[in-house]
């Protein structure tokens, strides 16, 4: 047992020495690598830095956006709770432009006004029949207001989601490109030493590795950007429930 386990140590050993006197030399930091990889290689590594830059600005562009909505959202129900009449709320969800709350208000009101003049336009309407007509239509014009404004604030999602589902089997590819170069440089060499096949399994892990560094930041934005979607959509929906019966009113003339 103890000449085996001492033929073992000193295979290990000459192994690490083989690796320490291999890549050095050759990649010794990630730009180097890249520069010596083969072109198939450095094209995914081209591939998977576009997309991780892309996944990048998208988060922080999302977050400046969502955070601006959900401020201007807040300020919009606290004066939608405290103001005494609807031009004042409509003041309101005008100047709060990035907030999807306020906006779906403004749809409501701006629909209630169209309504409002359609009826003393025609006085000898049928009171009662306009005035159901004139809810559904409000709430029709909310719930278009809605999708508009969960569509505006999904823009970016789809580039998310495509850089979280394909970054890690591109660089897959490129790691299964990478060990195919090692074998046919053994093949070629006729030799398995490290130094013929350490520089293209380094580059197939170098690949896994990017895939998974444009993958996992993609996954957490969009489960992010998610989340507050649908909080979003949640009040979206509750101001419609409330507010449904008090745009169905006529305004109040000052």
């Amino acid at each position: 047992m103890i000449p085996e386990f001492s033929t073992s140590v000193a295979f290990a050993g000459g192994v690490l020495a083989q690796l320490a006197e291999t890549l050095p030399g050759r990649q010794d930091t990630v730009l180097d690598m890249v520069v010596g990889s083969g072109p198939v290689v450095r094209a995914v590594l081209l591939i998977l830095l576009a997309f991780s830059v892309g996944c990048w600005g998208i988060t922080l562009a999302k977050s400046v956006e969502m955070r601006r909505a959900r401020r201007q959202s807040e300020r919009f129900i606290d004066i939608f709770w405290d103001a005494k009449n609807l031009p004042t709320i409509q003041t309101a969800s005008m100047d709060l432009k990035e907030s999807p709350v306020a906006q779906v208000f403004r749809a409501g009101y701006q629909e209630l006004q169209r309504l409002t003049k359609g009826k003393r336009g025609n006085p000898g309407s049928d009171e009662e029949a306009i005035e159901f007509g004139g809810v559904e239509t409000v709430q029709r014009a909310m719930h278009r207001a809605r999708t508009q404004e969960v569509t505006r604030l999904e823009r970016g999602l789809t580039f998310l989601a495509t850089t979280a589902s394909t970054a890690p089997f591109i660089g897959l590819f490129g790691t299964v490109w990478g060990i195919m170069r090692s074998f046919e440089g053994i093949a070629a060499a006729h030799n398995t030493s490290l130094a013929v096949v350490a520089p293209g399994i380094a580059e197939a892990l170098f690949a896994t590795a990017m895939g998974l560094a444009a993958a996992i930041p993609a996954v957490v934005a969009y489960n992010k950007i998610t989340v507050d979607l649908g909080r979003f959509a949640g009040r979206m929906q509750g101001l419609m429930g409330r507010s449904a019966g008090l745009l169905s009113r006529p305004p109040v003339e000052a």
